[in-house]
């Protein structure tokens, strides 16, 4: 079973300004992106590097994984 890609993903994203807002629903978390302006999801258990990926997209960051 792969690791999950959230604590990277979480790096990169604070390291961009990125911040946490709230819990979502479930095991998912609400951020802001100062970069676009937006809230965007991250959930807490990313296996996929597409999801994590498209995380970044979502956020106005380049691939990663």
């Amino acid at each position: 079973m792969a690791a999950s890609l959230t604590p990277a993903l979480k790096k990169l994203l604070s390291e961009a300004g990125c911040v946490f807002e709230r819990q979502g629903k479930g095991d998912h978390e609400i951020w802001y992106s100062p970069i676009t302006e937006r809230r965007f999801v991250v959930d807490s258990a990313i296996k996929s590097r597409h999801t994590a990926n498209a995380v970044l997209k979502q956020v106005g960051l380049p691939k990663a994984f």
